[in-house]
């Protein structure tokens, strides 16, 4: 007689079906063997542990590796699949899925780089989606819920949730801790729009399981996953339509790097409406139909499929945070002081369960402060971090910083220094023109207070900028570093040349002239 399944082990068809479909069509057994094995036993307890994390995602491993490393007696719980959204549903299948589309579009403009249009450029949907499969595979062998075990970490399947200031419960398990982390992640924000859920829906939770690309696909939401996705599956042959409630993309973005973006999605070929929601969905004749409205028309799109991407919401269901006594709200998190430490002084949050920017670069660091913080007394806080963020869209929007609005709030006289991505050899060459690097600087100084690239590698950009914001130094050091020739990061160069060109007063112009007379 069979044994019945434990529940880490019912758990994974669940995990299967959420993600969109049968298990040898949508997940890699081998991919599935690493995150969470489906023969797993969770093991007996420690007697404590200076460290009970909640969520493997980015936060949550980082977290367990630098304590384990340092010899804290670790227990990592995790209800889904290590590797958290980014490797699952998140960055990693997005940012394959967006590579081989802008491959299909380099294919397609073939002629205007001088060479000519493959015959037959046909897209093989099963052999992309097939290619994120594998790379998601290879990724999380790193990851491993044997590796981390190897590592001296505990790792529990199953849902946690606190029974107590200092115990949480996994499986039937009781685990007591010195400190404890939080870091569930988020999820998908689902629109209320009538009939939505009826006719059903995408989200980045399940759009990787599709298993054909769909032939008319709409997008609800202008942000970073909206626009991403809506030009990859365009350049992967379907007609997107994309409804933005905001009169532009990206709101948080500079006003001239989201019409850029405006103006790549149209070239693509993406059906734009700006200053729209969707209001009402229904199926006529096995189609879905939706409403969309504005402050001057209103029509209805017949589509194959729905994508929403209007944000995302923290994970704090069924952790029973009353009962640790952490405080915190349904839409924003768990509340956290600038140290990530939550009402109960004993436990941590890291990373999207409370933090405003839901990044994974940002949960890694945040992941670190709390290492440091509660198992060695440190102090470092959260807003001493300088974090910079990327849109992956074609071309790419990246951002460090402050814009010039925040620096105006704060009283800071602000100029700014722009180079067309036009004038730049490199980006001329690659037939990349589009975009700009824009430095902005406190007034009368080379203080860098941010910077947004519009760039086909701003992502890579930005990085430098970082680096000089979080280490104090100037654009002027930029002019006097010998940049490769030819790069588009030259532009950056370029901007500290041109604040260079800013210090030489009609004085010191005189003076150079007389000394240089003869």
């Amino acid at each position: 007689m069979n044994n019945p399944l434990a529940p880490e082990e019912r758990a994974v068809p669940q995990i299967v079906e959420r993600l969109g479909g049968p298990l040898n069509d949508i997940v890699d057994p081998a991919f599935l063997d690493n995150v969470h094995p489906v023969a797993w036993r969770n093991p007996e307890p420690a007697d404590g542990y200076n460290l009970v994390i909640l969520g493997a995602g980015p936060a949550g491993l980082t977290a367990a590796r630098a304590a384990a490393a340092l010899g804290a007696k670790v227990a990592l719980v995790e209800r889904g699949l290590i590797g958290g959204g980014s490797l699952n549903v998140g960055c990693v299948p997005s940012k394959a899925i967006i590579r081989t589309a802008r491959l299909y579009a380099e294919m397609r403009a073939a002629r205007s780089l001088g060479g000519q249009v493959p015959r037959g450029v046909d897209m093989d949907f099963a052999a992309v989606m097939g290619r994120i499969r594998r790379i998601q595979t290879r990724l999380s062998r790193s990851e491993s819920a044997r590796g981390l075990s190897a590592l001296g970490i505990d790792v529990f399947f199953g849902e946690a949730c606190f029974s107590g200031p200092r115990t949480v419960t996994v499986a039937g398990k009781t685990l007591r801790f010195r400190k404890a982390l939080v870091a569930t992640g988020a999820r998908p924000l689902p629109p209320t729009i009538p009939g939505l859920a009826e006719a059903g829906f995408l989200t980045n939770e399940n759009v990787f399981g599709l298993t054909e690309c769909p032939r008319r696909l709409l997008v609800i939401g202008g942000g970073p996953l909206g626009c991403e996705l809506a030009q990859a599956f365009c350049r992967l042959g379907s007609h997107v339509v994309i409804a933005q409630d905001d009169p532009m993309f990206l709101p948080r973005e500079e006003r001239d790097a989201a019409q850029i973006l405006s103006d790549a999605l149209a070239r693509d070929g993406v059906e734009i409406h700006l200053n729209t929601q969707a209001v009402a969905v229904r199926i006529e004749r096995g189609e879905k139909v939706v409403d969309l409205v504005s402050a001057d028309y209103r029509v209805s799109v017949a589509v194959d499929e729905i994508l929403t991407g209007i944000g995302r919401v923290p994970a704090v269901e069924g952790l029973n945070l009353e009962a640790a006594g952490v405080e915190y709200d349904s839409n924003t998190g768990i509340r956290v002081n600038d140290f990530l430490q939550t009402t109960n002084r004993r436990i941590y949050a890291a990373g999207d369960v409370c933090l405003e920017h839901k990044f994974t670069h940002t949960a890694d660091a945040s992941a670190r402060i709390v290492v440091r913080n509660a198992l060695f007394l440190g102090r470092r806080r959260m807003s001493a971090l300088t974090i910079p963020w990327c849109t992956y869209t074609d071309p790419e929007i990246a951002h460090v910083g402050l814009y010039v609005q925040d620096a105006w709030e704060k009283a800071i006289p602000v100029r700014t220094f722009t180079i067309l991505m036009h004038d730049v050899d490199r980006a001329i060459t690659d037939g990349e023109e589009e975009g700009f690097v824009k430095i902005h600087v406190k007034q009368g100084t080379d203080r860098i207070l941010g910077a947004t690239i519009v760039a086909r590698h701003a992502g890579e950009m930005i990085n430098g900028l970082s680096l000089a914001i979080t280490s104090g130094i100037g654009l002027r050091a930029f002019a006097r570093v010998i940049h490769a020739y030819p790069t588009q990061a030259e532009a950056i160069k370029m901007a500290a040349d041109a604040y260079n060109r800013t210090r030489l007063t009609p004085t010191l112009k005189a003076l150079s002239r007389r000394w240089l007379h003869w």
